[in-house]
């Protein structure tokens, strides 16, 4: 799955959260929250370790939270009920909503949880696509760095370091370029910075750009579950989204979430 992921530049980005809290301290301002729900907040919050600058954005933080939480409460009932075919939970995105979450998955890595303001989920997707692919052909699982193609699959290839970009032409430069970095060498650092490069050769196929799809992320498998066909798909939101980084999404049921549009993989 892959898409161009347009983020906003940092200094532009805290001045619209500015003005989303204040817009929501403003529609929030005739609810209370819910005091019996005091002592699952502060463990929520320990568990995943939030911590918030102003007492203002706790508050809307709060409500944003008991909001999602009433969601889960109910969804979850409905699903006991057969009305849903899939149960959600509370993670550390349960503060959020809307772009404020959006804001946050692209900062995270699955495989290492390292944070940053960087919309990298393009780099990732396409170096666990070549990391399968080594793996198949020697037998060896390599991490690969996705840092390589923050700084250097840039302009050229349309894409946009920590703003996004396109898996295909990260490949593309992958062939221009003789190789990558290996993780180890060239580690992830959540910013755009250069630094030469040496590696194999690889080659690849894929599908053209495409500015419809928001999201990049990686198909790791595909399977059937109480007879609904569905892909594996390993995301880019965190250790604790999902299941341990990883959803089931609908497999054949009329281009779910666009998970069949524009798909690539590499050949090596």
């Amino acid at each position: 799955l892959r898409a161009p992921l347009p983020v906003l530049p940092s200094s532009n980005r805290m001045k619209w959260l500015a003005y989303v809290f204040a817009a929501f301290s403003l529609a929030m301002a005739q609810l209370h929250r819910d005091p019996t729900l005091d002592h699952h907040w502060h463990l929520w919050k320990k568990t995943y370790g939030k911590q918030y600058q102003e007492k203002n954005e706790e508050e809307v933080r709060r409500l944003i939270w008991e909001k999602n939480l009433k969601f889960v409460t109910l969804h979850n009932l409905e699903h006991s009920m057969g009305m849903h075919s899939y149960d959600v939970g509370m993670n550390h995105l349960g503060d959020m909503v809307g772009k404020l979450h959006i804001q946050w998955y692209l900062t995270i890595c699955i495989q290492s949880e390292k944070t940053g303001s960087c919309g990298a989920c393009w780099a990732f997707s396409a170096v666990g696509a070549l990391e399968a692919q080594v793996k198949l052909k020697t037998g060896k699982l390599v991490s690969l760095s996705a840092q390589n193609l923050v700084d250097c699959s840039t302009e050229k290839y349309g894409n946009k370091g920590c703003n996004g970009g396109f898996m295909t032409e990260a490949f593309q430069y992958i062939i221009d370029n003789n190789g990558i970095d290996s993780e180890t060498s060239y580690p992830y650092k959540a910013v755009v910075g250069h630094k030469q490069t040496s590696c194999s050769p690889w080659t690849s196929q894929g599908s053209p750009p495409s500015q419809l799809l928001q999201k990049s992320c990686l198909v790791v498998g595909y399977g059937n579950l109480d007879g609904k066909d569905y892909w594996l798909v390993k995301n880019s939101w965190g250790l604790y989204f999902g299941d341990q980084g990883y959803i089931r999404m609908a497999r054949n049921r009329g281009n779910h979430c666009g998970n069949a549009r524009y798909s690539s993989y590499p050949e090596i």
